[in-house]
């Protein structure tokens, strides 16, 4: 899971998105510096804004990610701004590499296409519509549950009668600086393995 600082873009905030919920349904609650964003629908958390974040972090990269340190400096900032509850996330990594062992043709889509992919610790079906996605090579897999750096929450999917679990990932849409306009994913050297975390 990242968080995200810019501080010249945005202020002196730091951003921690922990899932999408519906933009008319948001509310927030106020606890000194820091701000809970959640879903008047269910009361879920959407995430957290921490004003003043140079006050209480030193921030030397963007996206952040979040690690057990990370976490335990997160909740002192909460213990001292008497945010209720502590922050409880699941840190397992949500970016890795995957490798593509098998491409079929989307029986129902003509620009979709059916890859297995091989995450290390398991094996994942994703429908993707890159035009260079292709079997033998190690891409870079956005997980169930992956928050983009534009704030899309990565779900399992059906598309057109498809699951899918995952999404393999563009350097557009990871944010990565000087990322090519055309389409198509991210294709990574073969020095890499699959179910290495990629880090921005």
């Amino acid at each position: 899971m990242n968080a995200f600082y810019n501080k010249e873009g945005i202020g002196d905030v730091l951003m921690l998105p922990i899932k999408t919920g519906n933009r008319y349904e948001r509310s927030f609650r106020t606890y000194g510096d820091v701000v809970e964003i959640y879903d008047t629908a269910n009361e879920a958390i959407l995430g957290y804004n921490i004003f003043n974040a140079s006050l209480y972090f030193d921030i030397k990269e963007n996206p952040i990610v979040l690690d057990e340190e990370w976490l335990k400096a997160i909740n002192a900032v909460f213990n001292t701004n008497q945010v209720p509850k502590p922050l409880e996330l699941d840190l397992t990594p949500k970016f890795v590499v995957g490798y593509v062992k098998s491409k079929t043709k989307h029986p129902d889509a003509d620009k979709l296409n059916v890859c297995q992919v091989d995450l290390g610790t398991e094996d994942v079906q994703i429908v993707c519509g890159a035009p260079n996605v292709d079997e033998g090579q190690h891409v870079v897999v956005a997980k169930v549950g992956a928050i983009m750096p534009g704030g899309m929450e990565i779900k399992d999917a059906n598309l057109r009668g498809i699951d899918s679990f995952g999404m393999i990932c563009s350097q557009k849409e990871l944010g990565l600086p000087n990322a090519p306009e055309e389409k198509g994913i991210y294709v990574l050297t073969d020095d890499v393995n699959a179910g290495d975390v990629f880090t921005f």
